[in-house]
């Protein structure tokens, strides 16, 4: 997966609180920064569900197409 370079103008508290978890975990400020954001979008459970599929990409996309069109459908 590629990385972005970014800026965040973050608030100082919440910064020690990435830092303290970071270097308990042994990741990065970024890793857990991203850790964070993933879960609040909940990216994790699609992922976690991506790898449990035994549906090919093409098959997964026709699926989610399907589901669109009936939705939009009804």
């Amino acid at each position: 997966m590629s990385k972005v370079r970014t800026t965040l103008t973050i608030d100082e508290s919440v910064m020690k609180a990435v830092r303290v978890r970071a270097a308990r975990s042994g990741k990065g400020d970024s890793e857990v920064i991203e850790d964070a954001v993933r879960r609040s979008l909940g990216l994790d459970l699609f992922e976690r569900m991506w790898q449990q599929s035994d549906l090919s990409a093409d098959e997964a996309m026709d699926l989610a197409l399907e589901a669109q069109r009936e939705t939009r459908a009804g």
